[in-house]
């Protein structure tokens, strides 16, 4: 047995047979694993290294001036194994393209592989690897662009918006003829929120929508459009007039109340000037004031509606105290010889009398300082309603609580 173990010719035999085991394993490995296009990933082998990248771009071989395509992903996976020295340089220098060849094929529903141009030596398998596609004749249309302003309520206060341009008015859209044939409208968007000056030469995106309203990706030629436009500030001048409310307290009267100007530049939009014929202030409260002076007043704007400078107001008051003296008798002036007077209304011969001025002056009045009287030159007996005078001191003014009396003269 030893002499067998020390035999060349034993040892060959023995060798040969694990050279066959060997090739017989192998085999059926090779058998048993699955492929892409003929591709095979071996597994075992401590040399061998396996990548996968997730955002490959799909390149489209076709006639672009012609047909349009949709169905093609726009990134797959890609898997690649084999050594190092293919793997690592493949990786990072992406220098492979993986594409879907439409070339020769016509309009119409396809199912494609993927391809690649990956080196041979590496195994790479692309999910997915077959796709659906559709390919369409190409077509070009023009359409006008509208213009949408957004938020146009919300424009700065006073504000409105006045003429506006797009440049260009009309764009180029290429698609599908299918969809070219569904395009609704072409759109670009403007906001306006509280915007207060002009719009110059905004560079927008164009938008295109179906009828429906759902936006469509379409190639659209510019895609981007210039607008300008006018944000106007229109104003015109009404005249002030000042409101008050309540009284002044007793004993006072308001002898003059004027503002410090008398109209008011108003700015809002011209549907809201329109209706402006005058700006009143908020309520002045008489029953506040108990001398002269000048008070400031807020203007009372309407909702949308600026006075910018005039807010506040000023409003010069002029108030003068009154006084009331009773019972302050009626003289009885030029009465004809043989002849009487006696007093129907009012029947006591007074009356009361509310005298108004400065303050100081008012202070300082009595009765003495005012005679009442009635004038009855040239009447004959019976009864006559008579005017009566008040005299008093200058500078201020007396009213009185009749205007005439009644009277009847008699013989006496």
């Amino acid at each position: 047995m030893d002499n067998w173990f020390r035999s060349k010719w034993f040892v060959r035999v023995v060798s040969l047979a694990f050279a066959v085991l060997f090739y017989v394993f192998v085999s059926v490995e090779v058998q048993n694993r699955p492929n892409n296009d003929g591709l095979t990933f071996p597994s075992g082998d401590s040399s061998q290294e396996l990548q996968t990248l997730d955002d490959v771009p799909v390149n489209i071989k076709i006639d672009n001036e012609k047909y349009v395509v949709s169905g093609v992903p726009e990134y797959v996976s890609v898997s690649m194994e084999g050594s190092a020295g293919f793997l690592t340089p493949t990786i990072k220098n992406r220098n492979f393209n993986v594409y879907v060849d439409l070339q020769g094929l016509k309009a119409g529903e396809h199912t494609v592989e993927l391809q690649h141009d990956i080196s041979s030596g590496l195994d790479v398998y692309i999910e997915p690897k077959r796709i659906d596609v559709t390919i369409e004749e190409k077509a070009t249309k023009e359409f006008n662009v509208m213009v949408d302003f957004l938020n146009e309520s919300q424009i700065a206060e006073g504000y409105e918006l006045g003429d506006y341009e797009v440049n260009p008015k009309t764009v180029t859209i290429t698609s599908a003829k299918s969809v070219i044939d569904k395009i609704g409208i072409v759109k670009a968007y403007v906001d306006l929120s509280n915007l207060d000056k002009p719009i110059n030469n905004r560079e927008v995106p164009v938008n295109v929508y179906d009828n429906q309203g759902s936006e469509l990706n379409v190639n659209v030629e510019p895609g981007n459009v210039i607008i300008s436009a006018d944000i106007d500030n229109p104003s015109k001048k009404v005249p002030l007039s000042l409101k008050t409310s309540g009284k002044l307290p007793e004993g006072y009267a308001l002898s003059s109340i004027s503002a410090n100007v008398e109209e008011v530049e108003v700015f809002a939009s011209n549907s809201l000037l329109q209706n402006i014929d005058e700006i009143t202030t908020e309520d002045i409260d008489l029953s506040k004031i108990e001398q002269s002076g000048t008070i400031e007043a807020k203007l009372a704007l309407p909702e949308g509606a600026s006075a910018p400078g005039v807010e506040n107001i000023k409003v010069d008051v002029e108030i003068e105290q009154t006084k009331t003296i009773k019972a302050l008798p009626i003289n009885v002036e030029s009465l004809g010889d043989g002849q009487e007077v006696s007093f129907i209304d009012p029947s006591n011969a007074e009356l009361d009398i509310t005298v108004t001025g400065n303050q100081a002056d008012i202070a300082k009045l009595k009765a003495d300082d005012f005679q009442a009287s009635i004038n009855v030159e040239g009447l004959d007996v019976g009864e006559h309603d008579v005017p009566i005078t008040i005299e008093g001191p200058d500078g201020v003014t007396v009213e009185a609580e009749f205007e005439q009396a009644t009277i009847e003269i008699s013989e006496s």
